[in-house]
């Protein structure tokens, strides 16, 4: 059965703005997304955006890979994700907004800097929410997200910046958006929570929360988080400057509901209560 949120799991995500889930993703689909991340490092899809290492290891990171490999599109509609996105927005209907990789294998020791997400995105409104999945054991040593807590309700849009040295930037500057502080240099000002994670564990967390990761520092265990990033009712295709050009369409206009072939709808609720 698909995974229920408990009400203090969902009040844990309204004030803070992210809350680790145990044991949400079960042993077959962790299986098939394994797999799936082995097909995509092997042979990426177009999107893939791997960073130069720091250290000894690889940096493997790519986006819309579900629309090029079955299992992870069927993860991204089959998993129980969606009606769970639902539960914490209260929503009758939910979008995929895009799914991605993040791979850091054994002395990797980049770190993914600090950062919230909807600045990149096209999508405007509050019901925008990430699922990170573990799919190895996750500590402070290979890399665990960590959070600034309530950050979510900052209302702070800071300019998206390169996480690595990339080919090219894939987003422009916005005159409305501000320069992400230097939080690592000064973390005991912030009220920073990280979790320890299991494989099968998630993290769910609201797209302005401001978060960033460790390097993996460990020679003997990998670092693969797979995230599916969904809307809900309130969500809206936004044209600002700043967003990723490989999130956006031409299908859609400012303002627009994201329904379109690039934002399915993956779960409604009259046809789940039909069903």
């Amino acid at each position: 059965m698909p995974y229920r949120a408990i009400p203090q799991e969902i009040e844990a995500f309204e004030a803070d703005g992210a809350v680790l889930l145990k044991g949400v993703i079960g042993p077959e689909w962790r299986e098939r997304v394994a797999a799936a991340i082995e097909r995509d490092i092997a042979n990426p899809g177009p999107f893939c955006h791997s960073y130069e290492a720091e250290g000894e290891g690889r940096f493997h990171g790519n986006l819309r890979v579900w629309q090029n490999d079955p299992d992870f599109r069927a993860y991204c509609f089959g998993s129980g994700l969606a009606e769970l996105a639902a539960q914490f927005f209260g929503a009758s209907k939910i979008n995929l907004l895009y799914d991605q990789l993040f791979v850091k294998e054994p002395g990797t020791v980049n770190r993914t800097r600090w950062h919230n997400d909807q600045p990149y995105w096209p999508v405007r409104g509050r019901q925008v929410m990430s699922f990170w999945l573990a799919l190895d054991p996750t500590t402070a040593e290979n890399g665990r997200l960590e959070f600034v807590r309530g950050s979510h309700l900052w209302d702070r849009w800071f300019q998206p910046e390169p996480f690595g040295k990339t080919v090219t930037r894939s987003y422009d500057d916005n005159p409305d958006y501000e320069t992400m502080p230097d939080i690592e240099a000064a973390r005991g000002n912030y009220d920073i929570v990280a979790w320890d994670m299991e494989p099968g564990d998630v993290i769910a967390f609201h797209a302005m929360a401001v978060h960033g990761a460790g390097g993996n520092l460990r020679s003997d265990v990998r670092r693969r988080g797979y995230t599916v990033r969904y809307t809900g009712d309130d969500a809206r295709y936004d044209t600002r400057p700043g967003t990723a050009k490989p999130l956006m369409t031409d299908a859609l206009g400012d303002g627009d509901p994201m329904d379109s072939g690039l934002y399915p709808v993956v779960w409604r609720r009259d046809a789940a209560a039909a069903a």
